[in-house]
């Protein structure tokens, strides 16, 4: 009898069907604050489908609603995309951008609610999570579209590429902050490497190559491995229209970096980019795990430690260095400081690739270095730590860190709120069901979506 995938298990087991359920359980406070929605994503393959990677799951948005004090909703929804049918991605025609999973992100955007995949279009969705369709920003998109958008904190607007394996290979976009493109170039001297995050600083675009690329013998669906002759850079653009003409590539140390946890300019007017990062036997045990093959680690993202790199641009050199020792996962950070530098960084730490070690939220200070984690408990696993500001916030860690725990033992899963200045639990909603392990979500605040009633 084969063995079950790994992402078909334990915490990452799908669940069957849609449901929704109202008055959900809180035990505890509800900060007032905390009226909109948090929405998660999860691949989700339908019952008796088995994908050949763990993203090629179909996508399935989570969503708890909260209003002044009350869990009044939950309800799961698959993203229902031509993919989710059966739709295939690659057609006579070439590749069909709507035949997407849809269940890496979601995000909100001049009042429109997307998910995200990298590899196609975003899915627009109502704000009870029912598909509305594709969504290509008025037939201006005409690439795939990055599952990490930036939107900037001082102008609202939406910082996007799109990537693929040939040329072009990267394409950049910037939507004004009614959700309208504005602006789109081809960025020179990119490569077939996945780019599967980037950062935005306050005058700069930085976009990250590792040694993760293009693989045409790759047979799992998603066609990239290492390579250790794709050189490893990174790329700094001036923001604005001209951008792309001034791009410098600098090289840096062999690594892959999934998530970028913040860049921001420095004093000196360097470049700071921190973000967790695999090595080459890191990245080959989380590729095992997420193809089910032999050889994996225990986890999904295994040897993943936060690096740091300073990019000195006058000079023309980078200094990089790992910055912690512990293997974490999905950096936040308070939006509010997207782009300029921020002291306080949030992820989710995990076992080791033994399996050793605990799940927790974890809270760095980037100015003393300490490193505080919130343990959740054996065969507990926490989805990533989501920052909402408190009202009347003054500091930057004044608010809430929103994460969906998904408890094995009691089958069961729960909304923690933690306050993110100590990690002190304030709040837990429990949950109809327990929530498959999931990518990424984000805070709806209800002013987002025109003030809904719904």
């Amino acid at each position: 009898m084969t063995a079950a995938k790994p992402y078909l298990t334990g915490h990452y087991t799908p669940v069957t069907d849609e449901i929704t359920a109202t008055d959900l359980t809180v035990e505890g406070h509800l900060p007032p604050e905390l009226t909109g929605r948090l929405i998660r994503n999860s691949h989700n393959p339908k019952p008796g489908i088995t994908p050949t990677h763990w993203f090629k799951g179909s996508g399935m948005v989570h969503g708890i609603r909260l209003r002044e004090g009350r869990a009044e909703w939950y309800r799961n929804r698959w993203v229902h995309t031509p993919a989710l049918d059966g739709a295939p991605y690659m057609t006579e025609k070439g590749p069909d951008l709507t035949a997407s999973t849809a269940g890496t992100h979601v995000i909100e955007h001049g009042g429109r609610l997307l998910a995200l995949c990298e590899a196609n279009l975003p899915f627009e969705l109502t704000r009870d999570l029912e598909t509305v369709g594709a969504h290509d920003f008025d037939g201006r998109l005409t690439t795939a579209m990055t599952a990490h958008p930036k939107v900037d904190p001082v102008t609202g607007e939406l910082h996007f590429f799109g990537s693929s394996p040939f040329p072009p290979f990267l394409t950049y976009y910037v939507a004004d902050a009614k959700g309208e493109i504005v602006h789109s170039a081809e960025i020179p001297g990119a490569t077939a490497s996945l780019k599967h995050d980037f950062a935005i600083t306050r005058r700069h675009v930085v976009f990250i190559e590792g040694n993760v690329t293009f693989d045409h013998t790759e047979h799992s669906g998603i066609p990239y491995g290492w390579s250790d002759q794709q050189p490893s850079r990174i790329g700094v653009m001036p923001r604005g229209a001209a951008g792309s003409g001034h791009i410098r590539w600098f090289s840096i140390e062999p690594g892959n970096m999934l998530h970028a946890g913040n860049a921001y300019e420095d004093g000196l007017g360097r470049i700071v980019l921190e973000g967790p990062t695999v090595d080459r036997e890191g990245f080959q045990l989380s590729w095992n795990w997420w193809v089910g093959a032999p050889g994996r680690g225990a986890e999904p993202n295994t040897r993943s430690y936060t690096r740091r790199w300073v990019i000195d641009t006058v000079a023309g050199t980078v200094d990089e260095q790992i910055i912690d020792d512990l293997a974490v996962e999905f950096p936040t950070l308070n939006e509010d400081y997207l782009g300029a530098e921020n002291r306080y960084q949030y992820a989710v730490s995990f076992p080791d690739q033994e399996g050793f070690g605990g799940y927790g939220v974890v809270k760095y200070d980037r100015t003393t270095g300490a490193r505080r984690i919130h343990q959740v408990g054996d065969a507990r696993l926490p989805s990533e730590a989501v920052f909402v500001p408190a009202a009347g916030a003054t500091n930057e860690d004044d608010g809430y860190l929103l994460t969906v725990v998904s408890d094995l033992k009691q089958d069961a899963s729960q909304l923690l709120v933690l306050d993110a200045s100590g990690l002190d639990r304030i709040a837990t909603v429990h949950l109809p069901r327990r929530v498959t392990a999931g990518i990424h979500g984000s805070w709806i605040p209800d002013s987002a979506l025109d003030g809904s009633e719904s």
